[in-house]
């Protein structure tokens, strides 16, 4: 399983060079020549010295396979043992039964070292927040950058294939400086970085982790045959985003605006539209949905007047308000008040 910074083929050249040549190195450890799988990806030998080259993910995925399978290493040189052609399918399909993406994960997590000793993934939950993180058993040498990158963008993109599900970054971290290609790194890490860190890990929402696999042995099959434009790719649904939504607007109600809600979740304002439509839901769908359960709770739990309310809820007016309330209920918020306070009748 190759990786790329670009998600689907024939798109601007946003791969860094570096990535090539540490796929030149492992060529060299095993002493064979890379001439004939950079001309397959049409890279020229003054292409590959320039500091400042890029190439696109059809060139990456074009010279990755033509590597792995030459040089019989999917890990192409990373680790101290070759990794052979087809070791990240069996880890793909060691994972494929899993009940929910949490035992795929920790499966993967699990089958990775029977595969090498020279790194261990490890999946972690603390509160609401899911870590996906490596920690280095050996000194990885000039193929450590290669090598960090390369795994979490397999992981994570399997556990987006796996779900049919885009998963949203919290934050993605690497414990090295940021290198004179960092600007590639938003396109391959879509979220927060942060270099120098203790390890390389990603970290997300633990919702993700109870969502079920959607693949089946069928899926695999085609996904293995060309896996890189699938891990690449930047899949358009996420099945939490009206559940991330929703946190937003009952937390930060001030931040109800379709602009600060794209920028709270790192998507453009389009694309928060488009998922949520995708998803059959709409931003004003969600926005009164979270309204009419903070004014049920407060009428329900407070004495505050009802102006108070539909102010502390998103509404200019007491008689918007009522009037929302109304369509939501099918009565009053006083109406509403009295019932819910009312002492419940005897026989």
């Amino acid at each position: 399983m190759p990786t790329a910074a670009a998600p689907a083929t024939a798109y601007p050249a946003v791969t860094p060079m570096a990535f090539v040549r540490a796929i030149v190195l492992a060529y060299e450890r095993y002493g064979v020549d890379p001439a004939a799988a950079l001309k397959q990806a049409r890279i020229t030998p003054s292409q590959l010295q320039r500091p400042g080259a890029r190439i696109t993910a059809e060139q990456m995925e074009t010279i990755s396979a033509a590597a792995m399978q030459e040089l019989d290493d999917e890990a192409l040189g990373s680790f101290s043992r070759k990794l052979p052609w087809g070791s990240y399918g069996m880890l793909s399909r060691a994972s494929l039964t899993a009940p929910n993406l949490g035992v795929a994960l920790k499966r993967w997590c699990r089958h990775h070292r029977l595969l090498t000793d020279d790194i261990a993934l490890s999946l972690s939950v603390s509160g609401s927040v899911a870590t996906l993180a490596i920690d280095e058993r050996s000194r990885l040498g000039p193929m450590r950058e290669f090598c960090l990158v390369t795994t979490l963008r397999n992981v994570h993109g399997y556990a987006c294939w796996s779900i049919d599900s885009r998963i949203a970054l919290l934050q993605a971290t690497f414990p090295y400086a940021a290198p004179p290609h960092r600007e590639a790194y938003p396109l391959m890490f879509r979220g927060p970085l942060r270099f120098d860190a203790d390890r390389a890990g990603f970290s997300f929402d633990a919702q993700y982790l109870s969502l079920p696999l959607r693949r089946d042995e069928r899926a695999l099959q085609a996904m293995l045959r060309r896996a890189l434009p699938l891990i690449v790719l930047q899949y358009r649904r996420d099945r939490l985003l009206a559940q991330q939504v929703q946190a937003l607007l009952r937390s930060q109600p001030a931040q109800a605006t379709a602009e600060a809600l794209a920028q709270a979740l790192h998507l453009s304002v389009r694309t928060l539209h488009r998922q949520l439509r995708d998803e059959g839901s709409s931003l004003q769908e969600l926005k009164d949905r979270v309204r009419r359960e903070q004014a049920i709770e407060q009428l329900c739990r407070s004495a505050r007047p009802i102006k108070q309310i539909a102010l502390a809820v998103g509404f200019a007016s007491e008689k918007s308000f009522a009037r929302a309330f109304r369509d939501w209920t099918g009565t009053s918020p006083s109406a509403f008040r009295q019932g819910a306070n009312d002492p419940p009748r005897t026989a």
